[in-house]
């Protein structure tokens, strides 16, 4: 950052800052302050990208002050009117000194009534002097001319009169309200020849007084008589002074810059900017948890693999009759494979919406996470928080939904076991079959009248087929009992690795959907009082 060290940053520099804190607060600062300050950004960056180092001074006043009598008096011309001969005109007029008219600042300030006073080393060389319509006319017309060169000028001299110095036009119209661009105004107190030496004393000491208590300290006060033209020549030293210095411009919109940026710092507040602790966020998270039917899923994928692991290591008859039930999971429509699915269902589940009670949790934690992260700041950035979190309640239930659907609930790992399981319940299943054919035989045969001895094969005395079908149900059932305790332990690992799983799905929809815009919001408040606080 460019800095000078007695005057601080540069006003390019703070016009800069300035136009950044109204980029972020557009939108949550009142419209009007956030106009005004954009309005004041695009003036001043057009009057400091004309070429030349004039300085405009405008001459300003009431009917009948003498404004242009003074204009006349300090030009040395009789380009004004006067009296009663004052032109109804509602245009400005100006005088520039120099070698050449500063055509392309007079086409910008819109001044078409223009004079040309050649001077190469004249004291008031790149001074453009304005005389401006009385503020107080009736016309409509000159009273606009006035309030739209004011915002335009570098420097402003109001003409007083004895009579009416004091006037509510003059001081709650234009001076009070430009209280910050009091070093860039002077106000002459004209005809002072119509003044003892005693009431001029009193005068200025009443309008010093007058411009003090409005803030106005800083303000110049000259006297002077357009007529005898006592204070004239020191009327022009000050304007010479004002021109060589060439520092008006500059000064005139610092102070600009400085009105603005505190106006757009009061809608902006000064308070403390709230926080999403991780507290709150959870909270939310569980709620959000609840509403998207995570409990439901848990307990489907508990019940799925309790299902799925019976089936796969249960004793074969018992397993083929638990296969007309339904998986739980598949019920859900979820951990369904993609050819069981539609194109257009891939992403929806059948999971039941939340109950009333559900849904007061979840705006419950809503309610408090906005009221969170809208304590104590302004009331548009508020508004705007709100606006964010309540105005995609249907998306976000979709992304719920979506959320759920496409977790990963690694329900095709970590049963390589049942495999074994298997095999094994096939060969006691077999054995059984055998050793019941085996016993069954010598009846079958003898029914038929089959004359056929059959070998008699023992093992420890007992016969195999006795063995082979004892063994077989007695194996069979214990594998059952024995996977049946290794399949629930399976299943509740599987049930929280689950929830813990479909909990960080939600909480990534929770976090875009509604924390990061929330935290975007605060921190673009954060961002707007740094940038205001640098272009003040």
């Amino acid at each position: 950052m460019k800095r000078d060290r007695r005057r601080g940053p540069s006003i390019a520099v703070r016009l800069q800052h300035l136009d950044e804190a109204i980029d972020l607060a557009r939108g949550r600062a009142s419209d009007e302050v956030v106009d005004a300050a954009d309005a004041l950004v695009d003036r001043a960056g057009h009057r400091l990208s004309i070429a030349g180092d004039h300085t405009v001074v405008a001459l300003a006043g009431a009917t009948g002050s003498g404004k242009s009598s003074t204009f006349n008096a300090v030009t040395g011309t009789q380009l004004a009117q006067t009296g009663v001969t004052r032109p109804t005109t509602s245009e400005a007029m100006s005088v520039a000194w120099g070698t050449e008219q500063p055509v392309a600042l007079l086409d910008w300030l819109g001044v078409t009534r223009r004079t040309l006073v050649p001077a190469g080393e004249s004291e008031l060389s790149d001074l453009v002097l304005l005389d401006l319509p009385d503020h107080d006319s009736t016309e409509v017309s000159h009273r606009l001319t006035v309030d739209r060169l004011v915002e335009l000028v570098d420097m402003l001299v109001w003409v007083v009169d004895p009579q009416k110095y004091a006037d509510a036009a003059l001081h709650d119209g234009y001076l009070k309200p430009l209280v910050d661009h009091a070093e860039v105004m002077v106000v002459v107190l004209n005809q002072v020849d119509r003044l003892t030496t005693e009431q001029r004393e009193v005068a200025l000491a009443d309008l010093r007084r007058l411009l003090d208590s409005q803030g106005l300290s800083r303000t110049r006060i000259m006297a002077m008589s357009a007529v005898t033209g006592e204070g004239v020549p020191e009327l022009r030293a000050f304007l010479a002074e004002v021109a060589q210095a060439k520092a008006a411009k500059v000064q005139r919109f610092s102070a600009d810059v400085t009105r603005r940026a505190g106006l757009l710092s009061a809608e902006l507040g000064d308070g403390p900017v709230p926080k999403l602790t991780g507290g709150v966020v959870d909270r939310l998270n569980d709620s959000m948890a609840e509403a998207a039917a995570v409990p439901v899923v848990v307990d489907g994928v508990l019940k799925a693999w309790r299902h799925r692991g019976t089936i796969a290591t249960g004793w074969p008859m018992v397993s083929w009759m638990k296969r007309f039930k339904p998986d739980p999971l598949r019920k859900l429509r979820l951990g369904l494979s993609p050819r069981e699915l539609s194109p257009t269902d891939v992403s929806r589940t059948s999971l039941p919406k939340a109950n009333s009670v559900q849904k007061a949790k979840l705006d419950a934690s809503l309610r408090m996470v906005l009221d969170t992260a809208t304590e104590g700041i302004p009331r548009g950035w508020s508004d705007q928080i709100r606006s964010v979190v309540r105005g995609n309640d249907k998306l976000l239930a979709d992304r719920l939904d979506g959320a759920v659907a496409g977790t990963d609930l690694e329900m095709d790992r970590g049963h390589g076991w049942w495999v074994l399981a298997t095999i094994l319940q096939w060969l006691f299943f077999i054995a059984l079959v055998v050793g019941v054919a085996w016993l069954a035989l010598p009846f079958v045969l003898a029914l038929a009248q089959v004359p056929v001895d059959l070998p008699l094969i023992t093992w420890q005395g007992w016969p195999i087929q006795t063995l082979l079908a004892v063994g077989g149900i007695a194996g069979g059932v214990l594998l059952a009992l024995l996977s049946r305790v290794f399949v629930e332990a399976g299943a509740r690992v599987k049930a929280r690795q689950a929830r813990k799983a479909l909990t960080d799905a939600v909480g990534e929809v929770t976090a875009v959907e509604i924390v990061e815009p929330i935290q975007a919001e605060l921190d673009r408040l954060v961002a707007a009082r740094e940038a205001v606080e640098k272009a003040r």
